[in-house]
């Protein structure tokens, strides 16, 4: 097998099924732990994972309720999770590891850094926020976040493209349908619910200060769901953060993977 290829295993923790995605890298090194965003699918970052330098071994996996992972029986909360994620990585061979999260994964990935402070050896935080306690988007933009339509309605998604994600998206609304409409991407709609009972009332503001990981936080100029102030106001509060601001909106890190695949790269293969 190339180390270029990517292996399908599916990984069993705690009585969860996950579907997960490995691509190898070429040399030894921490593993970079991808977390997606809200109702997407491990498959949704396929072109910033092509991004990343071949060194790099890259982890991705389906949230339960999500793509390929069934959903549990009962609501989860981000701690829960991240212990969940700490047991796949394990089952995976790896006990250190950097973490990258985006929108809602951010959150995810934030809880695991502090959560796990001697297995998460560097994070990236990705068009993401602090959770309840942060400058919110438009209550417009909020209505149509709680819904998984967007994922199910091709035209729904199309016809709302601008407004929800900004930057490109508002030149070229049909790129969003090859980027999250694929039917193998979607769960179900009670994952979706789960995600978002996950992250309700859930915030890492007070907790900003204790994450003493090296941290490059990317942000689009043109992010109707995360406003970029909140990026500004995570760079204040981590001890030891670099901001990169992108032009672009919130799926940037996909539709500029070309860009911040090598940007992340070289934060993460830094001596």
């Amino acid at each position: 097998m190339s180390p270029a290829t990517d292996r399908h295993p599916k990984v069993r923790v705690l009585g969860q099924d996950l579907r997960v995605a490995v691509r190898p890298g070429t040399e030894p090194g921490p593993p970079l732990l991808l977390c997606n965003g809200i109702g997407a699918s491990l498959d949704v970052l396929q072109p910033f994972v092509d991004a990343v330098d071949r060194r790099i071994e890259v982890v991705r996996f389906d949230v339960p309720g999500v793509g390929g992972s069934p959903a549990p029986p009962a609501p989860y909360s981000f701690p829960m999770l991240a212990a969940l994620v700490r047991r796949m990585m394990a089952a995976l061979g790896h006990d250190r590891y950097d973490v990258l999260g985006i929108s809602w994964g951010g959150g995810l990935a934030q809880q695991i850094a502090v959560q796990q402070p001697r297995r998460c050896r560097r994070l990236v935080l990705a068009a993401t926020g602090t959770g309840s306690l942060m400058v919110p988007a438009r209550p417009s933009v909020l209505r149509k976040m709680v819904t998984p339509r967007r994922y199910r309605d091709p035209e729904f998604a199309r016809e709302n493209a601008a407004e929800l994600y900004g930057g490109s998206l508002r030149e070229d609304p049909e790129l969003v349908g090859r980027l999250l409409n694929a039917p193998e991407r979607l769960g179900s709609s009670r994952g979706y619910l789960y995600q978002l009972l996950a992250g309700a009332g859930w915030s890492s503001l007070p907790a900003l200060p204790l994450i003493r990981q090296p941290t490059l936080i990317l942000a689009g100029s043109d992010d109707p769901i995360i406003p970029l102030v909140n990026a500004r106001i995570m760079a204040a509060l981590l001890p030891r953060a670099t901001l990169h601001v992108y032009d672009d909106g919130h799926l940037g890190l996909i539709t500029r993977a070309a860009d911040l695949g090598p940007l992340v790269s070289e934060f993460l293969l830094a001596d």
